[in-house]
C-alpha cells in the first residue's frame, strides 16, 4: 500500500510540475537568432511568427540578427547559449545542412549541437535579374553567358547558402561560367542587385516577390520542380532547357541540444499553433513559403537526410566555401 501511495504521489507531483511548467514558461523574453542580416527571407519569416508568439505568451519575442561567416556566427551563438528554451535558432538548409561540408573547420555540428523543434516552412526560389541584363529567359541567359564567359555575376547571401548552391548547380548543369559575389545575407545581396552592381541572383520568393511585382527585377525561372502559383507564367529551370535542375530551400527552428524535453515539447506546441493560424499561413503563402510545422522527430530525421544529400552534391559539384 505504501508503494502504491508513493507511486501515486510521484505521478501526481510530476503532472502538477508539468502543468506548472506549461503555465510558467516563458517567464521572460525569448530571442530567435537569425544568422543573417535584417531583410532576408529568414528574417522576414521570423518577424511574421514573432509577434504571434508574443501575443500567446505575454512575453516579448526578440528577433536577434547575428550575421556573418555564411551564417556560422549566429549558428555558433545559438549553439553555445544556455539550454533553457529562451534562445532559439531559425536556421536554413544552408547553415544547418550544407555549411558543415563546405567549411571543415566549422566549430558547430548542427546534428550534434542542436535539438530540432519543427520545420517551419519550405521556401520556393526564383532566378531574378536586374532589368539591365539583356535577357528575358533562361535560354537567353545561357547564350549570353557562353558568349561572355565569367563576365556575368550573380549575388548570394554567402558561401554555402541556398542562393550560392542554386547558382553553382545552374553553372554545372547549364555548362556556363558565372562569377559568384557573396554577401553577408540576402538583404545586402538584393540591395546591390537592385542597384545594378550585380546582374542576377537565385533567392527566395519571400525576398523577391515585392521587387518582381514592382518590376524592379525580372523573373527568369523558378527553381523548384513545379511552377509557383504566385508566378504561374514563369517556367521552371528544368522546363527552360536545364533538365534535372531543382532546388527548394527550407527554414527550421532549433534549440541547444541539452534543452529539457518538456521545453522542446512546449516550444513545438506553441510554434505549430501559430503556424496553423489562417492569417499566418496566408501571409507566408503569399510570399512563396509553404507552412510545414512537423514534429521534432520528423524534423530531426529530415535534417539528417538533407545533411547526407548535400554532402554528396557539394562533393560531386565541387562546390567550395569562400
Amino acid at each position: 500500500m505504501r508503494l502504491v501511495t508513493t507511486l501515486t504521489s510521484a505521478v501526481l507531483a510530476a503532472a502538477l510540475s508539468g502543468g506548472a511548467f506549461a503555465q510558467a514558461f516563458p517567464a521572460k523574453a525569448v530571442r530567435i537568432i537569425v544568422p543573417f542580416p535584417p531583410g532576408g527571407g529568414v528574417d522576414i519569416v521570423a518577424r511574421v511568427v514573432g509577434p504571434k508568439l508574443t501575443e500567446g505568451w505575454g512575453q516579448q519575442v526578440i528577433v536577434d540578427n547575428r550575421a556573418g561567416a555564411s551564417g556560422m556566427l549566429g549558428t555558433e551563438v545559438a549553439a553555445r547559449a544556455a539550454p533553457d528554451g529562451y534562445t532559439l535558432l531559425m536556421g536554413t538548409m544552408g547553415n544547418l545542412a550544407v555549411n558543415p561540408h563546405l567549411f571543415p573547420k566549422m566549430t558547430v555540428d548542427p546534428l550534434r549541437d542542436f535539438a530540432p523543434i519543427t520545420l517551419v516552412v519550405a521556401v520556393h526560389f526564383v532566378m531574378v535579374a536586374h532589368p539591365s541584363l539583356p535577357v528575358r529567359n533562361v535560354k537567353e541567359l545561357i547564350a549570353l553567358a557562353k558568349a561572355r564567359p565569367g563576365q556575368i555575376n550573380y549575388s548570394s547571401s554567402g558561401a554555402g547558402g541556398a542562393p550560392h548552391l542554386g547558382g553553382e548547380l545552374f553553372k554545372r548543369l547549364a555548362k556556363v561560367d558565372l562569377t559568384h559575389i557573396p554577401y553577408k545575407g540576402s538583404g545586402p545581396s538584393f540591395q546591390d542587385l537592385l542597384g545594378g552592381q550585380v546582374s542576377l541572383t537565385f533567392d527566395s520568393l519571400v525576398q523577391s516577390m515585392p521587387y518582381i511585382k514592382s518590376k524592379m527585377l525580372r523573373p527568369l525561372a523558378v527553381l523548384g520542380a513545379t511552377r509557383s502559383p504566385l508566378l504561374p507564367e514563369v517556367p521552371t529551370v528544368a522546363e527552360s532547357g536545364v533538365p534535372g535542375y531543382e532546388l527548394t530551400n527550407w527554414f527550421g527552428l532549433t534549440v541547444p541540444v541539452s534543452t529539457p524535453r518538456e521545453t522542446v515539447v512546449k516550444l513545438h506546441a506553441d510554434f505549430v499553433k501559430v503556424l496553423q493560424q489562417s492569417d499566418v499561413r496566408e501571409k507566408l503563402a503569399g510570399m512563396g513559403a509553404d507552412v510545414v510545422g512537423n514534429t521534432p522527430e520528423q524534423f530531426g530525421a529530415y535534417l539528417r537526410t538533407e545533411t547526407a544529400k548535400w554532402a554528396k552534391l557539394v562533393k560531386d559539384a565541387g562546390i567550395r566555401g569562400e
